[in-house]
C-alpha cells in the first residue's frame, strides 16, 4: 500500500506510509525517526480514506514529533561521533600524511579516515560497522559461553524500532548502531537477546537470566528509551 504519499505538516511535504495489519486492532500512527516518515498501520477493517483522514488529523502531533528529533549529525570530517559512549572527532588524514596502517584507526580520541574525501562518509559507516561486529561478536561470545547456549548466526542491520532480535532459530540480529552507545547498553541489548536462546518470551525467569548476565539493567533500557533515539540521527539521511 506504500504509494507515494505524502502530509502536509506546517509546509514541509513529510512522507506517508500506510501499512495493512491483521493484528492491529486499532489504527497506530507513530514517526520513524531514522527515516523521517509517519508511518500508519490499519487494521484489515479500515478503509484507505479512513487512515488517510486519521492521519491529516494528527498533523498537529506529527509536528511536535518532527520538532523533538535530535539534529541530523552527518558523518563529516569535523563532527563527532560517540564510540561505546565517548565522543570521537571524525578527522580525514589526506594522501601523503603519516598514517597507521589500513584504512581507518583511533587515535586519542580521534577516528582517522583516509582515502578520497568523497567517500568519507561510507568509510566511517564501514568503521563503525566493522568495530560493532567485533564487539557484539565479542559480547555473544561471552554471553552464550554462560548460558551454555549457542547462537546459530549474527547478522549487523539498520533497523528503524529495534535494537536486536533472536529468532525461534537461534539467529541473533543487531542495530550496528549500538556501537554507538555506552558499553553498559551494548552489555545489556547483546545479554537480552542471548537469554533468548535460552528463554524464548519475556517470562520472569527470562529476566532473572538477564540480570546474571550484566548489571545495570533498568539503567540501560531507560537510556534506550531517553536516548537511543539520537543513535538513528547519525550518518546520512537513510531514503525513505
Amino acid at each position: 500500500m506504500n504509494d507515494d504519499l505524502f502530509l502536509d505538516i506546517e509546509g514541509r511535504a513529510v512522507p506517508l506510509e500506510l501499512r495493512k495489519s491483521d493484528r492491529a486492532r486499532r489504527l497506530l500512527l507513530r514517526l520513524d525517526q531514522r527515516r523521517e516518515v509517519v508511518v500508519l498501520t490499519l487494521p484489515t477493517r479500515v478503509s484507505r480514506r479512513e487512515g488517510l483522514n486519521f492521519a491529516r488529523g494528527n498533523t498537529g502531533w506529527i509536528a511536535d514529533r518532527l520538532a523533538s528529533l535530535p539534529p541530523r549529525i552527518p558523518f563529516v570530517a569535523g563532527a563527532r561521533v560517540p564510540l561505546l559512549g565517548t565522543p570521537h572527532d571524525l578527522r580525514h588524514v589526506p594522501p601523503g600524511a603519516p598514517r597507521r596502517r589500513g584504512a581507518a584507526w583511533i587515535e586519542d580520541d580521534s577516528i582517522n579516515i583516509t582515502g578520497d574525501p568523497a567517500h568519507f562518509q561510507r568509510r566511517v559507516t564501514d568503521f563503525l560497522r566493522t568495530r560493532a561486529r567485533s564487539e557484539i561478536s565479542h559480547r555473544v561470545d561471552r554471553f552464550a559461553g554462560q548460558t551454555e547456549k549457542e547462537a546459530r548466526s549474527l547478522t549487523l542491520r539498520d533497523p528503524s524500532s529495534r535494537w536486536g532480535s533472536c529468532s525461534p532459530r537461534g539467529e541473533l540480529s543487531f542495530s550496528w548502531r549500538l556501537v554507538m552507545a555506552p558499553a553498559f547498553v551494548l552489555d545489556y541489548v547483546v545479554a537480552h537477546e542471548v537469554a533468548h536462546l535460552s528463554v524464548f518470551s519475556h517470562a520472569p525467569r527470562f529476566w532473572a537470566l538477564v540480570a546474571q548476565l550484566v548489571p545495570r539493567v533498568d539503567e540501560a533500557r531507560h537510556w534506550l528509551k531517553t536516548e537511543g533515539a539520537a543513535l538513528h540521527r547519525y550518518g546520512p539521511a537513510p531514503h525513505a
